[in-house]
């Protein structure tokens, strides 16, 4: 799955675009590195989001097209906030 995908459908950004244009700042960094919105997001990456005044790191536990409210929080487990 497109990493601007996983962190709406994950509920990390509330919209997909927004998200998008996260990934082109390069706020975005996966495995340490800053990624395209394009990467694909598999098991046990690690994401690092850098907006707004606190940085967020989490792992990515499962990947899927779609999810609840509920289900959201089951995608990943957070590392550092």
């Amino acid at each position: 799955m497109r990493l601007d995908k996983y962190l709406k459908v994950s509920r990390l950004i509330k919209r997909r675009t927004v998200a998008n244009e996260a990934c082109d700042a390069g706020r975005i960094l996966v495995n340490g590195k800053p990624a395209r919105a394009s990467y694909e997001v598999k098991e046990q990456d690690l994401i690092s989001i850098q907006m707004g005044t606190k940085p967020i790191q989490v792992r990515v536990l499962k990947v899927s097209e779609y999810a609840t409210k509920e289900d959201a929080s089951t995608f990943y487990t957070v590392i550092e906030e």
